[in-house]
Formats: structure tokens, sequence, C-alpha cells
């Protein structure tokens, strides 16, 4: 089955390797401008999905949750950007601040961990995913929205 037609469906993950490999093959059914946005409770494995994303973009760094920072950025074979708002007042200017446009040259992916803490994006975004806990302790990713 496709990967985007699984993320659709959503996908059940028994441990951060398999969100990691899943992710790691998402990356490369991506187009070479993406914004993905991930939502979830804390622990639902947003930063574990951008791992995979890195892994997939050839990306050798550790990476990290830029919660403090709020923005990292590493480089493969593209251009990864890893916003975490989670510590981001909606009425905040940070995504101006950042200035992620110069950042924004294809090919990217912006991946941005609890987006609605910054109000309404300036950019369509590619996928919208929901991380949730299930009851088992397995973990489920499912694309809200895909254009």
């Amino acid at each position: 089955m496709n990967i985007l037609k699984q993320l659709e469906e959503g996908v059940e993950s028994k441990s951060s390797e398999e969100t990691q490999a899943f992710a790691e093959a998402l990356a490369a059914a991506l187009p070479t401008a993406s914004i993905l946005t991930l939502e979830g409770d804390l622990g639902a494995g947003k930063t574990t999905f951008v791992k995979g994303l890195a892994k997939g973009f050839g990306i050798q760094e550790l990476v990290t949750s830029p919660s403090f920072n709020i923005l990292n950025t590493y480089i493969g074979h593209r251009a990864l950007l890893h916003v975490d708002a989670y510590r981001v007042d909606g009425n905040s200017n940070i995504l101006d601040e950042l200035m992620l446009e110069d950042f924004m040259i294809e090919p990217y992916c912006l991946a941005i961990e609890w987006p609605r803490n910054l109000g309404s994006l300036p950019w369509e975004t590619t996928i919208a995913l929901e991380l949730t806990i299930l009851p088992n302790s397995d973990h489920s990713i499912r694309a809200s929205k895909m254009t």
C-alpha cells in the first residue's frame, strides 16, 4: 500500500523505532518543498517522527527537540527545519523573528510541532499529522489533512 494512503488511514507504531522507520519511508514520498504540522500530547512521538524524517533526508546529526531555542536546522540531501512551538504564545511574532522563509529553499521540509501555538500559518500545510498514544500504549500516526 502507498505510504500516503497508509497515513490517511492511520498507522500504529509499537516503538520509537517503528515510528522513525515510518517517517524515514515517508521522507522519500514528500514533495521537495514540504510543510508538516505535528499535533499530539506530550510523549506522543512528534520529535521521534522528526528524527525519522532526518534519517530519510540523509541527516547524520543528532536530532533533538528545539523546545528552548524553538528552531533547529539540519542539512542532508534536503534541509530539515524543525520548529517546536510548545513554549510559544499564540500572540507572538515568532515566525517573523525566526525568518523561516530565509531557510525555506528547495529542497526543504519544515516540520512544526505544536503548530496551534503559532496561530494561523502563512504557508499551506502539505501534511497535518495527528500523533496519539493509544490505550494499549502503542502510538497512532494519522494525516488529518494532505494537499
